[in-house]
């Protein structure tokens, strides 16, 4: 009869240690939960249906229109030619960005001193906003009077004249300070992601392949360090395919400038510039927010084909 009443107090408690174990974990995610019901899907459902009305000069579901915009984004040569313009980008971008990060990790990792310093200073611009790099690159480094950075350093150097960075076409200079400007944005993000990668890999690897007779830093990075950063790696390239697509701050900020009138948006104008310019300069938002839709489908797209080429994540080449 005892053993059966305590069998009976241990069920009860195990009840109610479970209810206070389940209210505790919903008392903890419903901020996180209510955040992105609010701020994050619900966005993303008005979007959807703004998508599927007129919606011109207002976000109020009024004159339904179906895929009406879908089809005169999708023949917009403008918007077109922004997605090549953007796809050619992100081919030149991305591997630049993944070898100048993957070389920087290597020689930050490889450090013999100060470590956590250069990590420090490498990872310091990755907080800085992107409209804030923009206008320091368009105002100050790159602006194309005698007394910016990069004049300066020019005449000391080569004795070149003033060059108009932002504003000369032929050859296009301005693709130097938006790839520049972006490359100090990221790679230091990316080489932090790298170390991470490079910390996990087992020590022994090393030490048994020192004992084999490989005693070059060389051997070493090809034949263990880069193979066991095929995860990393597939990672790094995929994020880096998705900010590369969502280009926008730096483009508007440097290309959109009053002294070339925001011409040079015509040469070098990402999809979300030219979906900003249709939504807030015309006010059509349903065609704006169709066009996005198109964008993130083909970034969906894109990833998910990159992803079954390299074989995906979850195991080591």
């Amino acid at each position: 009869m005892a053993t059966l009443e305590a069998a009976n107090h241990l069920s009860v408690r195990r009840r109610r240690l479970r209810r206070e174990t389940t209210l505790t974990f919903w008392l903890m995610v419903s901020p996180l939960v209510l955040g992105l019901l609010i701020f994050t899907f619900a966005p993303i459902v008005w979007g959807f249906l703004v998508s599927l009305f007129e919606s011109r000069g207002t976000v109020s579901l009024k004159q339904f229109v179906g895929l009406a915009n879908y089809q005169e984004i999708l023949t917009d040569r403008a918007y077109l030619r922004s997605l090549v313009f953007i796809s050619q980008f992100s081919v030149f971008m991305v591997p630049m960005t993944y070898l100048l990060s993957l070389l920087l990790a290597v020689l930050v990792q490889n450090a013999s001193f100060l470590k956590g310093f250069f990590r420090t200073v490498f990872f310091m611009p990755t907080a800085i906003s992107y409209v804030i790099a923009a206008m320091i690159w368009r105002m100050s480094i790159f602006s194309g009077l005698p007394y910016g950075l990069a004049n300066m350093v020019s005449w000391v150097v080569f004795k070149a004249d003033p060059l108009a960075w932002i504003g000369t076409v032929r050859p296009p200079l301005h693709f130097v300070v938006l790839i520049s400007v972006r490359l100090w944005l990221q790679v230091g993000f990316y080489m932090i992601i790298f170390i991470a990668g490079m910390q996990d890999i087992p020590r022994e690897l090393y030490e048994a392949a020192q004992v084999d007779g490989a005693q070059s830093k060389w051997t070493l990075f090809r034949y263990i360090t880069f193979p066991l950063l095929r995860n990393t790696s597939i990672f790094v390239v995929l994020l880096n395919m998705i900010h590369a697509f969502q280009a926008f701050a730096e483009f508007y900020n440097i290309l959109g400038t009053t002294w070339t009138g925001g011409a040079l948006l015509s040469l070098a104008r990402p999809p979300l510039v030219y979906l900003y310019q249709i939504a807030m300069g015309q006010q059509y938002y349903g065609r704006g927010t169709a066009g996005a839709f198109v964008l993130s489908a083909l970034m969906i797209i894109a990833t998910l084909i990159q992803s079954r080429l390299t074989g995906g994540m979850g195991r080591e080449a």
